[in-house]
């Protein structure tokens, strides 16, 4: 007897989204590999391409929540287990963070988010064991979810970084910096011209300091002005060191450390001749297509910089490799990625970086150092330090007019210094920008 063929019964809507994240948040937490390698590039979650736009919205949402959340989460799914997180069933603590952060944080329907993650759990040949435990635990959150503080802001950084901001800025700063990374921000763009019209296009509003900022999620490919190239996607922060050059129309400008390239279309922008010099192909790939998106034109070179010959520059830019603790508000993998060991290589590979860029500075002209680092030892120090061993160079101190008069962005060294709760809102979904630290130096006449 020929039993009928049954078609494949389909998938549980929102099932595949899902398991995904928990591959994703697997591959940061366990396998230590960065998001964005993860969701993008040649090491790219399989499953992302057949995922509709929607789906991956959520996908997206719901890692980085998790990784937002992760102090508070871990510290609340653990009080309803007695014997702590399954030793042999690593992605049932995923599972249970992913349920959780649905309950508390996200617009999921309670029963949704519980089944949802007992399916994950059925699925997997190691948790499926303790698919009860997780029913068991998700269901105590949600019964205690309207009673729970959910306010992890300080819990939700790793305790090293937590002591390296009270000691750098003070107890209560550290605090704000923590709350401000525990929000989404909000994306920014670097237009290049007439902000107010691509404001009212994009449903968003131009900041003080001229980046438009909205609240538009999805593609972004699919925004208005993407196709048209008219602008591109950078923090408000990050659009700042440049205009620490001045004029730079018609004079020569090498960006050092160039991709991903916001810098670099900054200054084709305002008409300099550009080098841009990043030792990465695939990087460097990226921005050419970004440039030709833009109509902008700039030499792309790829090389270290360490060894590039080139110069002598009018101004040089580097924006130097570093721990990126000031965008932990984009990039919520870092304070679980990243530890204090690591900064000794990255300062030893900034100073030397840094002496190459004087040697590519004509006498007279302009250096502008920059680091999305809140850490002392791969800003302000490395200045002092150059200060004292290179008579070449000296300070060019910024003022506030020359930052849209945020006075608040200058040290009294008169070097820039954002901070993520800086630009504050009443929305915390408009406030907020990336730490930067820029200082702008001159190499002396001969």
């Amino acid at each position: 007897m020929v039993r009928p063929r049954t078609s494949p019964q389909p998938e549980v809507p929102g099932l595949a989204a899902r398991r995904i994240a928990a591959d994703i948040l697997d591959g940061v937490l366990r396998r230590r590999t960065a998001l964005d390698e993860l969701l993008s590039g040649k090491n790219a979650h399989p499953g992302l391409a057949g995922l509709a736009e929607r789906d991956r919205a959520l996908m997206r949402r719901l890692v980085a929540t998790v990784l937002r959340r992760l102090g508070t989460l871990r510290h609340l799914v653990g009080g309803f287990l007695e014997k702590g997180f399954p030793s042999d069933a690593p992605r049932v603590e995923t599972i249970l963070l992913l349920g959780a952060a649905q309950i508390l944080w996200l617009e999921v329907p309670d029963h949704a988010a519980v089944d949802l993650s007992v399916r994950l759990a059925q699925a997997d040949r190691r948790a499926a064991r303790y698919a009860g435990l997780v029913n068991a635990v998700l269901r105590k959150v949600t019964q205690s979810a309207a009673t729970r503080s959910v306010d992890g802001s300080t819990r939700d950084t790793p305790e090293w970084l937590l002591k390296r901001w009270k000691q750098a800025y003070g107890p209560d700063t550290a605090r704000a910096i923590a709350t401000a990374n525990g929000h989404e921000p909000a994306l920014d763009l670097t237009v290049k011209q007439d902000a107010e019209y691509w404001a009212e296009r994009l449903r968003g509003r131009v900041l003080p300091t001229g980046t438009v900022r909205t609240l538009a999620h999805g593609a972004i490919s699919l925004l208005p002005g993407f196709s048209e190239g008219a602008w591109w996607v950078q923090d408000a922060a990050a659009a700042l060191p440049v205009r620490l050059l001045g004029d730079v129309q018609g004079k020569r400008i090498a960006e050092l450390c160039a991709a991903p390239g916001g810098k670099t279309a900054q200054l084709a922008l305002a008409g300099a001749k550009v080098s841009a010099i990043d030792r990465s192909p695939a990087r460097l790939n990226r921005m050419r297509e970004n440039l030709v998106r833009l109509s902008l034109n700039a030499e792309t070179v790829v090389a270290d910089a360490l060894d590039w010959k080139g110069g002598p520059f009018d101004g040089v830019l580097l924006d130097a490799p570093c721990s990126a603790t000031g965008t932990i508000r984009r990039h919520p993998d870092i304070p679980w990625l990243k530890n204090e060991a690591d900064l000794p290589v990255l300062t030893s590979l900034q100073q030397r970086l840094i002496d190459r860029a004087i040697e590519l500075t004509r006498p007279g002209g302009t250096f502008v150092y920059c680091v999305c680092s809140l850490e002392p030892e791969e800003g302000q120090n490395h200045i002092e330090m150059l200060l004292a061993r290179d008579p070449r160079v000296m300070r060019s101190p910024i003022s506030a007019q020359e930052v849209f008069g945020h006075a608040e962005f200058i040290t009294t060294d008169g070097d820039l210094r954002t901070l993520p709760q800086q630009l504050p809102d009443p929305d915390p979904r408009w406030a907020g920008l990336d730490g930067f630290y820029a200082a702008r130096l001159t190499r002396r006449e001969v």
